[in-house]
């Protein structure tokens, strides 16, 4: 009696079959690049990205053809994720924040043969075209009234849609068919290639549908303000459509108003890194009478989340907020910190002292933490060690590698050091590489920096190990101010001392215009210690 059911392969533009029909006339609310607020729906997406299909096709593309993809969240860009698997091509999502040597570097290395552009980032394009010679065409997304004036071969992309009709069905294929490409940021050395299969990423997407994961509904409205070019865009162009809920893209414009107005169009549940909603929180404060009218459900990832942004908008607002870790190899999300029973019966204090972890894992995500002679470490939430992960959607290898970039046994090293507690919650104490190592015992960076954030002074943080003749090292901070304040380091370091024992306190408090970021949105310390470094800073005596 071995398989007798059907074989059904998880594909995924079955996910947008499945929201055209049965969700159909659900809206999709899109900030354009041409500038007005646009909406659609499911049907009419699918049938553009039939159409995109068909274009792709009479441009030569084949099945396994790899199409780079560089463009802000809009509708129009979920025709396009959808569209290009269609056509049983493999979408290459670009990050416009990339170095010119990163961009030149990962569409050689993926094999791009067909660029899809915003009009307004082609110039990125034109100033390394002719270091990505496997390029063959250039398509423009835009009508033809907006296309740029560029001394590119170009195609305009309303063009080639309109003269399809939308006729046609999906390539069949396998489901562990390429889906999809997204390179890791790159901080040291090239950044590395994470294949998607159709597989994967129709599993994740189901796994993020649990009601303790995102947990979308068809009476959600979703706004994903993390591009969908970050990480697999949080699976959300997925578990989204998959729900049938609707959909808000804010666009290019990620300033505190234009996200706010946005919000304000019905969004019930919304996505993005931390440094996107203290902007916003702070829009707010200067702007009280502000608020939010549908909003229910913040997801923060990215990076680690500081308490205060978790008391904000749930006590001021009434925003509950749920903080998540993955990343890039993981499809990208690994956790989410949704209360189970244990949790929900704690105090209110106790809760919050829960959501400053990342959250449990889904079914499909294996976790485990080991001490540096790969000994599992205890689950006791006190013991830390490094974390490693298996599943389904979890990279098996990276692009052109050869090399498996797990152990024998399939456990991939995440990089990061975190503690797990009986309940299965994680914390992530730091990555491996930013640990601060005092006198023999580990500071965590993050607690530190979501300390020092904690000041109502204090927009943003970076701590980091400075070397200690005595004590290896010792840490210290790295603050930009609000602006129009003038903290003092004592005001800082006093409220650090709150929660930290004597010895973990950092040793100085320096004060920066700003502080350099990756271009995933998170503060690299790499080029930060190049800056002190080449400052020839030293702790003070």
């Amino acid at each position: 009696m071995h398989n007798l059911m059907q074989d059904w392969p998880l594909r995924v533009n079955s996910i947008l079959d499945h929201a055209a029909r049965y969700h159909g006339d659900r809206p999709i609310i899109s900030r354009s690049v041409e500038g007005p607020i646009t909406t659609t729906n499911w049907a009419k997406t699918r049938g553009q990205a039939l159409r995109c299909t068909q274009a792709l096709r009479r441009l030569g593309v084949q099945p396994g053809a790899v199409v780079g993809v560089m463009a802000w969240n809009t509708a129009r860009l979920l025709e396009i994720w959808y569209g290009v698997p269609g056509a049983g091509a493999v979408l290459h999502t670009l990050n416009p924040r990339l170095s010119v040597d990163q961009m030149s570097y990962v569409i050689d290395h993926a094999g791009d043969t067909v660029l899809m552009v915003d009009a307004d980032l082609l110039p990125l394009i034109a100033a390394i075209r002719h270091r990505i010679p496997k390029v063959e065409a250039i398509i423009v997304m835009t009508d033809r009234a907006h296309m740029p004036e560029t001394d590119l071969d170009v195609l305009c992309y309303e063009d080639l849609l309109a003269v399809e009709d939308g006729n046609t069905t999906w390539h069949v294929g396998d489901e562990r068919d390429a889906c999809g490409i997204c390179y890791t940021s790159g901080t040291t050395g090239n950044p590395k290639g994470v294949v998607y299969t159709h597989r994967s990423n129709v599993i994740h997407a189901l796994s993020m549908q649990s009601v303790d994961m995102f947990g979308f509904g068809a009476a959600d409205t979703v706004m994903p303000v993390v591009p969908l070019f970050h990480a697999n865009g949080w699976s959300i162009g997925y578990s989204a459509p998959m729900a049938g809920a609707a959909m808000v893209m804010p666009g290019r414009d990620m300033s505190p108003p234009a996200i706010y107005e946005m919000l304000q169009s019905g969004v019930t549940t919304t996505a993005a890194v931390p440094t996107v909603w203290l902007g916003l929180l702070n829009y707010l404060r200067d702007n009280p009478d502000l608020k939010f009218s549908t909003l229910k459900n913040v997801f923060i990832g990215g990076s680690s989340c500081p308490r205060s942004v978790i008391e904000t908008f749930q006590n001021t607002y009434g925003v509950q907020v749920m903080h998540a870790w993955g990343m890039t190899e993981l499809s990208p999300v690994g956790t989410v910190c949704t209360f189970k029973p244990e949790v929900a019966a704690l105090d209110p204090a106790a809760r919050l002292d829960v959501q400053e972890t990342v959250g449990h894992p889904p079914y499909t995500v294996e976790l485990k933490i080991t001490a540096d002679d790969g000994t599992q470490q205890p689950e006791d939430g006190v013991a830390q060690g490094k974390l490693w992960t298996r599943g389904p959607a979890v990279v098996g290898e990276y692009l052109h590698a050869g090399t498996s970039a797990t152990d024998p046994d399939g456990w991939f090293d995440t990089g990061d050091v975190a503690t797990i507690d009986p309940n299965g919650y994680v914390r992530i104490t730091d990555r491996s590489k930013d640990v601060i190592k005092s006198g023999g015992e580990w500071i965590s960076s993050i607690d530190l920096e979501n300390a020092a954030v904690a000041h109502p002074d204090v927009a943003e943080a970076a701590a980091i190990g400075i070397a200690h003749p005595k004590w290896d090292e010792r840490p210290i901070l790295v603050v930009v101010r609000h602006a129009g304040t003038d903290p003092s380091k004592q005001s800082i370091l006093d409220l650090v001392a709150q929660r930290f024992a004597k010895w973990q306190v950092p040793d100085d408090v320096l004060f920066v215009d700003e502080l350099p970021h990756t271009a995933t949105g998170k503060i690299s310390k790499l080029t930060l210690r190049t800056q002190l470094n080449e400052q020839n800073y030293t702790l003070p005596a």
